[in-house]
């Protein structure tokens, strides 16, 4: 596998995943009880991004950036945000990965595990965390399933492969059906990219069947999802939505839309 998430750090997918994994992590924090976070495909932690600069492309100025330049109304945007303009150093910006910002909301009381199957990858990752947090060199599904279930009894899981390969696709549905017949009370974070959205709504039915649990999904597309020869879209789902998760992404999606896309952009809760 020689994915890098280095070329697509802080495009609008990133803006997407990250804005609602920090909302649904501020909701099960509402409850003092420890938890275990766990992040199937860590990659390094933070990306280093740079304006004009060919190894790293335009993707974060066209999603991370355009949110910097605004001034968004939701609390969690704000926080979002906040946490990006702390990074940001002139033009360049060292964005955090979905590591960074997960740790940035746990507790002493919640642990955290990260995997990462390439080595440069997790070692550098492993350079950035404290506490009671542990990076594993090894594949996230096999992972996932060993920890399952957790001591702490609650839990939270962000499944976000590269999907290099279609298989991709089966192995979150089996990884997802398999955590909650180990943890039923587990809260899932699915990402998945979007290219024609027949293709997501025949997975989502699918995958809605396989689970038989409450499920919310949310969609943002930059262009229209009608074709399978670019990434279009984001879709994020979550199982067993923590309480008030769905109202706030109703209020906060449309604005991120409205700030990251243009005339053929949209979105959608399902």
């Amino acid at each position: 596998m020689k994915y890098r998430h280095q070329f697509h750090a802080g495009n609008f997918a990133d803006v997407h995943k990250h804005v609602l994994l920090l909302d649904v992590l501020r909701a099960l924090m509402r409850k003092d009880k420890g938890l275990l976070f766990v992040d199937t495909h860590a990659g390094r932690g933070e990306y280093e991004l740079h304006p004009g600069d060919s190894a790293h492309p335009a993707e974060w100025q066209a999603g991370a950036a355009y949110l910097l330049s605004a001034e968004p109304r939701h609390e969690t945007l704000r926080q979002y945000r906040e946490l990006l303009v702390a990074r940001r150093h002139g033009g360049s910006l060292v964005y955090p990965g979905s590591p960074l910002l997960a740790l940035g909301q746990l507790r002493d009381v919640d642990r955290a595990v990260f995997f990462e199957m390439q080595r440069e990858e997790a070692g550098h990752l492993r350079k950035l965390v404290t506490g009671r947090t542990r990076v594993e060199v090894a594949d996230g599904f096999a992972g996932l399933r060993a920890l399952m279930p957790p001591p702490e009894r609650r839990g939270c899981v962000l499944i976000d492969p590269p999907y290099e390969e279609r298989e991709d696709f089966t192995r979150v549905t089996q990884a997802a059906t398999d955590t909650l017949q180990r943890f039923e009370s587990a809260v899932l974070v699915l990402w998945l990219p979007v290219k024609l959205r027949e293709d997501f709504d025949t997975w989502y039915a699918k995958l809605r069947r396989a689970v038989n649990r409450p499920t919310l999904a949310s969609l943002l597309w930059m262009h229209p999802c009608d074709s399978r020869a670019a990434l279009n879209g984001s879709a994020l789902v979550v199982i067993n939505p923590p309480y008030l998760v769905d109202e706030a992404m109703r209020e906060w999606l449309p604005e991120v839309r409205s700030i990251l896309g243009g005339p053929q952009s949209g979105c959608e809760v399902l």
